[in-house]
């Protein structure tokens, strides 16, 4: 048994379960033998529905969300308010703001935030697509709601330059969530106060 598996098939399967973040091989490990123990159709079902969504998933055209169709739920929906976009970093953090049920406007999702240090900079996130849609007018406030660390406020602040020509208001969300705190694991009652507390951004 070399490397202690019995199987190169498990041990296979463990090498790209201990690829997701967070999991190590052990709990790698603990997933396959859960799976071994299924019959073969759940297991299928599984690996399916992985597939399915790996291919067929798309980003909205317009703010770049997650969504099954070309333009998401979100953007279509006709009770939102069309006239705000709350800025976020990435999908996880829509997801944080919708269950706060505290904001009704639309998105814009970076996918990111400048970091030179990562070899990230404007050219490689959603800026430009966020500068033409306030340039094609009806936006009035555009909310940055990007994470409290150095990253997140010089991406604040190179959006703000950006969008400076156009008559649209720049606000971020309340320092409620703490410096360096990731929009994702703040609770949802901090979240939304944090929204509702906006404040101006000043330049």
């Amino acid at each position: 048994m070399e490397n202690g598996y019995p199987s190169h098939l498990l041990e296979r399967a463990v090498e790209e379960f201990s690829g997701l973040p967070g999991v190590g091989r052990k709990t790698a490990l603990r997933f396959v033998l859960h799976l071994l123990r299924q019959d073969v159709e759940t297991v299928e079902r599984f690996v399916d529905a992985v597939g399915t969504m790996r291919r067929d998933i798309k980003h909205c055209r317009v703010c770049h969300n997650i969504s099954d169709t070309e333009v998401c739920p979100i953007c279509e929906d006709p009770r939102r308010d069309v006239h705000t976009i709350c800025v976020v970093e990435n999908i996880q953090d829509v997801m944080a703001i919708e269950n706060t049920q505290q904001y009704r406007g639309l998105y814009h999702v970076l996918g990111g935030i400048i970091s030179p240090v990562d070899g990230v900079g404007p050219g490689d996130i959603e800026i430009d697509s966020l500068v033409e849609r306030v340039a094609a007018g009806g936006i009035n406030e555009v909310i940055l709601a990007l994470n409290g660390t150095m990253e997140g406020d010089t991406t604040n602040f190179y959006i703000s330059r950006k969008l400076a020509p156009y008559d649209v208001e720049l606000s971020v969300i309340a320092r409620g969530i703490s410096v360096g705190g990731e929009l994702e694991y703040t609770d949802e009652v901090t979240l939304g106060r944090s929204l509702i507390n906006r404040t101006p951004l000043k330049s």
